[in-house]
């Protein structure tokens, strides 16, 4: 089987028209050039150089095989140009997933901060299944993952998700690691007629008789244990919508309220206030999922450094409650 190195001679000695001239290129001499041709002619059968007056010129073999061999040798080169892009931050990709409250405001603004430091690497979003994101990291259908505490346990209404991960099946993040970005406090989404809207910070247990509006996880109303308690009775839910334009729609329409996290507030269409509440709804950790090490790429490493850069600097006013 012909090698890359013999491949990479017979174009030389093409490009050159001679031996001595491809053995300059080369940095050998002109027999090693010579034999390194013979062999190859040999190996497939069929002359590949024919003598010309002043060095060599291509068979018709020759030709069609200097074309050829151009070609694998091309490939060769894209190949590792894009290894190399992997392997630093020149090129390659970088394929996130996201929850519906990050995808708002912080991790399109951490887009933006890595496409001006890395302009070359390909950077892309992708949807993936809340309870199977940490599946899609570990088989590397993507290379970094936001997630929120409420995805990392069998019941997301039962626990809470400490540093230490208790709770937490050690298979559930076996090959990965997780970084703490943030901790969002919760607030509480009303409609701008509502009766508690005036209200600096409104009870839950005031809201006993309202109606709620609930999603999907990650973003929805949370552990519903913990809101029972607060309200004083069950919350009563009674519109159920994944779309946060559908939610907030809903709100807004006089409906019901719901829950948002202080990551999305800056996203509320109008006619909705956002208000703290008493007591406090539980605040929810959001989390970098990604590979161990050495199976994460430089890629995933810069970002997930600039989440979390970004999350230790996220300005208090994105907390504040929005009219």
């Amino acid at each position: 089987m012909s090698d890359l190195w013999s491949l990479r001679i017979l174009v030389t000695v093409a490009e050159h028209g001679s031996f001595s001239g491809a053995a300059d290129a080369l940095v050998l001499t002109q027999p090693a050039v010579s034999r390194q041709i013979a062999g190859l002619e040999r190996e497939v059968g069929v002359r590949l150089f024919r003598r010309v007056p002043r060095g060599v010129a291509p068979t018709p073999a020759g030709t069609v095989a200097v074309d050829l061999a151009r070609g694998v040798l091309a490939r060769v080169d894209a190949f590792e140009a894009t290894m190399r892009g992997y392997a630093g931050l020149d090129g390659g990709q970088l394929r996130l997933a996201g929850t519906p409250s990050a995808n708002t405001s912080l991790l399109p603004d951490a887009i933006r901060r890595f496409g001006d430091a890395h302009p070359g690497v390909t950077v892309s979003l992708r949807q993936i299944d809340p309870f199977g994101v940490l599946d899609a990291v570990r088989h590397g259908d993507v290379d970094l993952a936001l997630v929120t505490e409420w995805q990392l346990v069998e019941d997301p209404w039962q626990a809470r998700v400490a540093p230490d991960f208790p709770g937490l099946d050690p298979d559930d993040i076996a090959g990965l690691d997780l970084v703490p970005v943030l901790d969002e406090q919760m607030l509480l989404a009303l409609p701008a007629d509502h009766t508690q809207a005036a209200a600096e910070t409104v009870s839950l247990a005031d809201l006993r008789d309202e109606t709620w509006v609930d999603g999907a996880p990650p973003d929805c109303l949370g552990p519903l244990h913990r809101l029972t308690r607060a309200i004083g009775a069950p919350p009563r839910v009674g519109f159920t919508c994944d779309d946060w334009t559908g939610k907030q729609a809903l709100v807004a329409g006089g409906a019901g309220v719901m829950v948002v996290p202080t990551l999305a507030a800056s996203a509320m269409r109008a006619g909705i206030v956002l208000r703290p509440t008493t007591p406090q709804l539980e605040q929810r950790r959001l989390f970098v999922a990604v590979p161990e090490r050495p199976y994460r790429t430089p890629q995933a490493d810069a970002m997930a450094d600039l989440l979390v850069a970004a999350g230790s600097a996220w300005p208090a006013s994105e907390a504040t409650p929005v009219t």
